[in-house]
């Protein structure tokens, strides 16, 4: 553990990428495999024994360090509000320890002493978890703490992670985001894998890193002549790449879980392909009478299903819009031009023929302002504006500016009313920053939008004094709060759903501005959501 909290140090008090790179290189050098295997996936947001796992909850945690410190829970409470970390609370309510105990490394911590005692009686996980709090001193029982709270954010990005590891390997960057694709486990053999400079047996049924799109935010006029661009519309479903090598099928989401299972009439028809080929491509929820894609929510019966069954196969079919065709018989493509690789997948899909696999298709424009005018459909089509991808440009990976961009729809605006505020995590747990939204449905206010982004620092800090000072109730760490705040949310779409209390879902709910001068009773109805949801 001491290692491991050496480098927690190092990145917590460093700014610079570099110096924390060179922290994680000086890591993963020196640690055993499974201790480094498991500083990697705590590090890129792993939990220690997954959701399923209950070692202690916050109010054990609480109750405990009451009990052996002797304060009353008051105290405990108030010194949490105060510090705002509960990790580092934990540790700061003991003194340090008459002698420090021979150091255990992270992997025995974690899978000697907390995974065997996961759901056990709590007089078990507290024997285990106190006796950890008297024998660390306090730098390693603060991340001890955020191991036992899930709350590990040090400021590194999973992008930082890759590049140590490219640093210490000698292998391609590209080539290590690959491989931690199929980070499933932490265990030393993974590690090992990982950074192996020959090719694993697994790695024929990985995806490569996703090449992701940034926001536009000027006019497309600054990218030059339209000529050099390729138009497609920005649909709204799961992206996906779907792998195709020898007897090796596989389906994986940009959020880095393969989809066995899930979309059983995809596996079958890439099964059906005539080359082993890895594409990139958005699938989507579509009847195949319609027009246009079913809403996104429509897709949550599937993704929820590892084996679906004919009823919920045929209520919510689902094609593949293939986007671009990374490798080809084993050729990886990903160097040539967008250009290229978009004739060898359109060649492979009509070839293949499938209702179930087609090419998502280009949208013809003479120029910028005759593209605009073509957008502003994008809602009629169900979808969210433009991709912009330079004809050019090598399939990249991770957010590269300047050669994919998407030019979304402006986004839909209503007026809400605050009612609940939750503190938020790393250097704002001490502020409300996390906030809960309704609108007017009769005389009651319903809540219709979760927010957490969109306020300045000056703003953040003004409205959390004012929930301070205007709570009504506390439901653990949440405040309801006197309906009185208006703001004004944005958001791309709303979908009717059954399963929230409102009957409909915002999609990607943020704050465009504090209202102050407007009163709650102006704010807008939930008939209004109720008109425009799909």
């Amino acid at each position: 553990m001491q290692r491991f909290a050496a480098l927690y140090r190092r990145l917590d008090r460093s700014t610079s990428l570099l110096e924390k790179r060179a922290a994680l290189v000086d890591y993963f050098r020196l640690a055993p495999a499974e201790d480094a295997a498991w500083a990697l996936w705590l590090l890129v947001g792993g939990k220690v024994g997954g959701a399923k796992a209950r070692i202690a909850g916050t109010r054990e945690l609480r109750e405990w360090i009451a009990e052996e410190s002797g304060l009353p829970d008051w105290l405990v409470e108030a010194s949490h509000d105060h510090v705002g970390d509960l990790a580092e609370t934990l540790a700061l309510l003991l003194g340090e320890p008459a002698k420090n105990a021979t150091d255990v490394g992270l992997a025995t911590w974690i899978q000697q002493r907390l995974l065997p005692v996961a759901n056990a009686a709590p007089e078990v996980r507290r024997e285990v978890i106190v006796n950890a709090w008297r024998q660390l001193p306090m730098s390693e029982r603060f991340v001890f703490n955020k191991l036992l709270t899930g709350a590990l954010r040090v400021g590194v990005s999973q992008g930082l992670v890759q590049k140590a590891l490219a640093e210490l390997s000698g292998l391609d960057v590209s080539l290590v985001a690959q491989r931690m694709l199929g980070f499933q486990a932490p265990t030393a053999g993974f590690m090992q894998g990982l950074l192996s400079k020959e090719a694993q047996a697994g790695d024929t049924a990985l995806p490569y890193p996703f090449f992701l799109a940034s926001p536009l935010e000027g006019e497309p006029s600054a990218l030059g002549g339209i000529e050099a661009w390729l138009l497609e519309w920005k649909w709204d479903g799961i992206r996906v790449q779907l792998i195709r090598r020898g007897s090796e099928i596989a389906l994986w989401s940009r959020g880095e879980e393969r989809m066995d299972g899930r979309f059983p009439e995809i596996e079958a028809d890439l099964a059906r392909l005539a080359r082993d080929a890895v594409i990139d491509g958005e699938l989507l929820a579509w009847r195949a009478d319609q027009p246009m894609p079913m809403p996104f929510i429509a897709l949550q019966t599937r993704i929820q299903r590892r084996k679906p069954g004919p009823a919920v196969l045929a209520k919510t079919p689902v094609r593949v819009l293939a986007y671009d065709l990374l490798e080809l018989d084993g050729e990886d493509l990903r160097q040539q031009s967008l250009q290229q690789r978009r004739a060898a997948l359109t060649e492979l899909l009509q070839t293949h023929d499938s209702p179930l696999l087609q090419l998502s298709p280009q949208v013809q424009a003479n120029d910028w302002n005759a593209a605009a005018a073509l957008r502003e459909q994008a809602r009629e089509r169900g979808v969210e504006g433009f991709m912009l991808k330079q004809l050019a440009s090598p399939y990249r990976h991770g957010r590269k500016r300047g050669d994919w961009w998407k030019w979304k729809v402006e986004p839909l605006t209503i007026d809400a009313v605050l009612l609940y505020a939750q503190s938020g995590h790393g250097r704002r747990s001490t502020l409300y920053t996390d906030y809960t939204f309704g609108v007017w449905d009769g005389d009651q206010l319903v809540p219709i939008a979760k927010a957490y982004s969109g306020l300045d620092d000056t703003q953040i800090l003004v409205l959390d004094k004012w929930i301070r000072a205007h709570t009504t109730e506390r439901f653990g760490p949440v405040r309801a709060v006197e309906p009185l705040q208006v703001f004004e949310l944005g958001f791309e779409a709303v979908n009717r759903s059954a399963r929230h209390k409102s009957g409909v879902a915002v999609r990607f709910p943020r704050i465009l501005r504090w209202r102050q001068d407007k009163p709650a009773a102006e704010a807008d109805v939930l008939e209004t959501l109720r008109a425009v949801a799909r």
